[in-house]
């Protein structure tokens, strides 16, 4: 981090459990750590590159860069998460000396570092650039680094699904340079078992390179979810984890990283004790975890400061969804796509889907050790299981309370497993059985491929919600469950992230911001979306309606970009197509109907209107969300190129350049006075983002608490507004924020009691539409404690108790109210 405070962080998780009103993050990790921007990182955009961002980013108001994985990742990787070599960073990125000129650039523009690991896994697929691995395809069991892989020896030779699917594959095998090669791969070969034919010298390595289609089905090392490409690591070694962390460790102890993103905790043995070791190691970082929590389950109690996020954007993004609309959406997908499945109902059929096809070969594994079942039995109660899981995977202290849910839902669906049910169950209660420490490595890759990666194509319902962290089920947000969210937020992870896009987003914020406006005007959208399946058909009616949506939260949007979306949504929802098994005659249909959009003078024009009609009341939703999540309690993290409108989809089109000269250009306009109109500019985003993440870093006493700021009047369902002002003295520390069990929890500004302390008011409108059919604000005012505030995005200065939204709110849809006697207007 950029500074280390007097008060050094103790090894304890940043967090607490009192119900008070507010935490003074001033100071401490949330201060130090005040704002972030992700840069996707690669070749193309390298580190110095990224280190000419400096200056902007210095403008834009942020406190950290933070940045894709650094090391070494398998040649051309454009996201860094296939790290090859642990001991260096991506000479494709400039290498060691490029980090340190990036470093030298921070440090002089006032910023710091965050930077994202892998401990998960390690890419494989180019095993010569990979030398631990390398050494075990020569070597074996017998290999130094045989520990750092998860691999079942037990079940004979490591297999690599490489060929291709003809029987004569291995007739292609070549011996050149001491090496077996097929094709572009290149394999080691042991000591002395070089002579004979290419496919006897194949005979006698301790691996066997066989079909890629046997990888899902037979494969003898853990994976990354589904891709045979990235091996599973055992960083539960402590010899593993200190080859594959001393380079960031390294970096972390010169001060020159302030915060580490640790990328799928769900993936790894034992996430609780890695965790523990890490922060030991890096007592100081700021310290991340990639965590996916569903709705209402909660951060186990790690050591950690927060997760990346995701459980802020799906309340954020609800909020600005109409809930009275459920019901209408529900009838029109079901009339459009004849089905009548519940959510829970899909998710579970995909979710056992992926256990017993994608995952086949991990679930093969965890079987053969329940052997007092048989094998079929011990596969299918182990997959019923995971299907019912409600969690990525079950922790202490609620861990008990999910596996008996998960065994309750599955004895109703599969009554006739009950006994195989029963005898698995014991098992994983048993924190010290290999079966039970395994089961929570398939679990979470049950739910992130049978949910993320399948029913999120698959429901077509309303698809703004079909986002990583929320629910489709979950149709909204009321203001009031979102102010209990950002309070608890404040309370118990106040430097968590926050975030509305990243790179593994569905769609970008600004998609799912205009998408947001179709649940205002059900019955217009079920027009025009019925007329428009009816004269472009697709054999997938439900695809057909999540396409119609995408390219109408994306329009306009250049027809390749489409295309590349389709193809990928449709396969990845594996009904009509898939990856496996592409049907061409399916996607040919598909890709003629997005091409019809374009082509088609009355449907390129319908589109184009509708589309239209509905971008002002999402350009609204976009700047009510943008403020929210960097106003709120937590530590917000810009992705990058979303300072403008961005109708990114999911990756890798969401990795695509960003043109960082006109967002300079735009950024140098404000500072020059400009007021920006709310157009297609994306001008006005620039203004509430530059000048909110300006006054957070400037002034962050103004951000020290949480409490909702009332609204009285007609309108007052339009509006969400929160003080972040807090209690007065106090600092945040580990200590101060943590449980009523530790000392210090009542002392001043600690949260309890006290006088409270004027702070920044974030404003924001919803459902705009709605809120104009009902004649607009009609005299809603805004309640606060007296003092004379500025609002930093028009300058305006307001006095007294209470604020007319007819006022307040003719320029922009949002204000950001500052009390005058603190600070000059940002704006």
């Amino acid at each position: 981090m950029a500074h280390t405070p007097d008060d050094k962080p103790t090894p304890a998780a940043g967090h607490g459990t009192d119900d008070s009103t507010g935490t003074d993050d001033s100071t401490g990790t949330a201060a130090r750590v005040g704002a972030t921007y992700r840069v996707q990182v690669r070749p193309g955009f390298d580190l110095d590159a990224t280190a000419g961002l400096a200056g902007y980013l210095a403008d834009l108001g942020v406190t950290h860069l933070y940045s894709a994985p650094l090391l070494t990742a398998t040649p051309g990787s454009q996201h860094g998460y296939d790290v090859v070599d642990h001991r260096a960073v991506n000479p494709e990125l400039g290498g060691e000396a490029a980090r340190v000129r990036l470093v030298r650039a921070l440090r002089a523009a006032g910023l710091g570092l965050v930077v994202d690991i892998v401990p998960n896994h390690a890419g494989v697929t180019r095993p010569a650039a990979n030398p631990a691995w390398w050494d075990v395809l020569r070597h074996g069991r017998a290999s130094a680094c045989a520990k750092w892989f998860d691999i079942d020896w037990d079940r004979g030779r490591l297999l690599l699904p490489v060929l291709a699917d003809t029987p004569d594959a291995l007739d292609e095998l070549k011996i050149a340079d001491g090496e077996l090669r097929y094709h572009e791969h290149r394999f080691p070969i042991a000591d002395g078992t070089g002579d004979g034919s290419p496919r006897e010298v194949h005979d006698r390595q301790h691996y066997e390179l066989v079909s890629w289609r046997r990888g899902d089905r037979e494969l003898t090392y853990r994976r990354f979810f589904a891709v045979c490409d990235l091996a599973g690591l055992r960083v539960e070694d402590p010899e593993v984890f200190a080859a594959t962390h001393a380079e960031v460790l390294r970096w972390a102890a010169a001060g020159e990283v302030d915060g580490i993103r640790v990328d799928h905790p769900d993936g790894l043995r034992d996430p609780a004790g890695y965790l523990a070791r890490l922060r030991a190691a890096a007592p100081d970082v700021w310290l991340l975890v990639e965590k996916i929590l569903e709705y209402g389950e909660e951060l186990p109690d790690w050591p950690v400061d927060g997760t990346t996020g995701y459980d802020a954007l799906a309340p954020i993004c609800g909020l600005f969804v109409d809930g009275d609309a459920e019901a209408d959406f529900t009838a029109l997908d079901a009339r459009l796509t004849g089905r009548h499945t519940s959510w829970q109902d899909l998710t579970h059929d995909t979710k056992l889907a992926a256990a017993t096809r994608l995952l086949a070969a991990e679930l093969t594994r965890l079987a053969a050790l329940a052997p007092e079942l048989a094998p079929d039995e011990a596969r299918a109660a182990l997959a019923e299981l995971a299907a019912c899981f409600p969690v990525y995977r079950g922790y202490p202290p609620h861990g008990t309370r999910h596996l008996a849910a998960a065994r309750a839902e599955a004895g109703r669906r599969r009554p006739d497993l009950a006994p195989a049910l029963d005898a698995v169950t014991r098992r994983l209660r048993d924190p010290d059985d290999e079966l039970g420490q395994r089961f929570p490595q398939l679990s979470g890759a049950v739910m992130a491929k049978g949910v993320e990666d399948t029913a999120y194509y698959r429901w077509s319902r309303f698809v703004a919600l079909n986002e990583v962290g929320g629910s489709p089920a979950h149709f909204g947000t009321p203001p009031a469950e979102f102010h209990r969210n950002a309070h608890a937020r404040q309370v118990r992870w106040p430097a968590a992230m926050t975030t509305l896009s990243t790179h593994d987003t569905k769609r970008g914020e600004d998609v799912r911001a205009r998408l947001a406006v179709l649940s205002e005007l059900p019955q217009r959208w079920a027009e025009r979306v019925s007329r428009w399946t009816a004269l472009a058909p697709l054999p997938d009616p439900a695809f057909a309606h999540l396409l119609w949506q995408t390219a109408v939260g994306a329009w306009p949007i250049e027809r390749e970009r489409l295309h590349a979306y389709a193809e990928k949504a449709a396969r990845e929802a594996s009904v009509a197509t898939s990856w496996a098994d592409p049907d061409l005659g399916f996607e040919r249909a598909m890709h003629a109907v997005i091409d019809r959009m374009y082509d088609e003078p009355e449907l390129y024009a319908e589109l184009t209107a509708f589309a239209a009609e509905i971008t002002p009341a999402g350009w609204s939703n976009s700047l009510g969300q943008k403020l929210v999540q960097l106003a709120m309690p937590g530590v917000p993290d810009t992705y990058q190129g979303t300072e403008l409108w961005d109708n990114s989809l999911v990756d890798p089109d969401n990795r695509r350049p960003v043109d960082f000269g006109v967002r300079r250009e735009l950024l140098a306009r404000l500072d020059a006075g400009a007021r920006p109109a709310v157009n297609a500019s994306g001008a006005a985003k620039l203004l509430v983002v530059s000048r909110t993440l300006r006054l957070r870093r400037d002034h962050p006493e103004l951000f020290t608490g949480y409490r909702p700021v009332p609204v009285r009047g007609p309108a007052a369902a339009h509006v969400v507004a929160f003080d972040r002002g807090g209690p007065g003295g106090g600092r945040f520390d580990r200590a101060g924020a943590g449980g009523s069990d530790r000392p210090g929890s009542d002392r001043p500004g600690s949260g309890r009691g006290g006088s409270g302390r004027a702070g920044a008011v974030a404003v924001a409108t919803r459902l705009p539409l709605r809120l104009a059919r009902d004649g607009g604000w009609r005299g809603t005012r805004l309640s606060l404690a007296g003092n004379s505030v500025t609002d930093v995005f028009t300058g305006r200065v307001y006095s007294g108790s209470e604020l007319l939204l007819d006022d307040l709110l003719d320029t922009f849809p949002v204000a950001l109210l500052a009390p005058i006697d603190s600070v000059e207007a940002a704006a």
